[in-house]
């Protein structure tokens, strides 16, 4: 027969990592998600058989009510062909800039211009910071579905894409400061230092698609 403190244990192993996933959406309908302001979400953003969260419409970006820190969300996404999307987590509003975060960005990497720009605006990459580690990358075509994640603990940033670690970045570290002086974010020196914020998903003006939303709190 286990022990009292056997059980004590579990619970002390549970705390310490976080303790289970759970789900960002019920399935149904948008309860726990708002637009920037804190309201409504957007007509757009339609919930649909499966629970899969689709912008269908013009919609606005659509926040989580809750604000998260250190977490382990995984998702599953597709866009639409020539489409462009992103999630974003511990968004902040900073003066004169808006709400801005770290970004894993949801691309076609074929036929979306941004793609041109560089690696570090395609698909799974820490948007115009870093980018997917390309022999790591299994990308899927648009309109089928890819599994991510992202890892966030204090400054350390990781990506995922179908099963592989594909950014891995400490926000603060040299290299940091390196990709950010050359971003579109220099002129915000504290960019993506604090400690917890909103998750976005976001409306770029394209069709796009996301399912299993769940997240760990680490």
């Amino acid at each position: 027969m286990k022990t009292p403190a056997f059980f004590l244990f579990l619970a002390s192993v549970r705390v310490l990592t976080g303790g289970e996933p759970v789900p960002l959406s019920n399935g149904k309908d948008l309860s726990g998600w708002t637009d920037a302001a804190g309201k409504a979400p957007g007509e757009g953003w339609k919930v649909e058989e499966g629970g899969v969260i689709h912008r269908a419409g013009k919609a606005g970006d659509l926040f989580t009510a809750k604000e998260y820190g250190d977490f382990d969300l995984s998702f599953n996404w597709k866009i639409a062909a020539g489409g462009n999307s992103g999630v974003k987590y511990r968004m902040k509003e900073y003066a004169g800039k808006g709400l801005l975060g770290p970004e894993y960005q949801v691309l076609d990497d074929e036929k979306h211009p941004d793609a041109k720009v560089g690696p570090q605006r395609q698909s799974a990459a820490l948007y115009d910071l870093v980018a997917a580690d390309a022999a790591a990358k299994r990308l899927k075509p648009p309109g089928e579905w890819n599994e991510s994640r992202i890892v966030v603990r204090g400054g350390s940033i990781e990506h995922w894409l179908n099963g592989a670690k594909v950014v891995s970045m400490t926000v603060g570290s040299d290299e940091w400061k390196a990709v950010h002086a050359k971003s579109k974010f220099k002129g915000v020196p504290d960019f993506a230092v604090n400690a917890k914020g909103r998750i976005m998903l976001q409306d770029h003006g394209d069709e796009v698609w996301f399912r299993g939303l769940m997240i760990r709190e680490l």
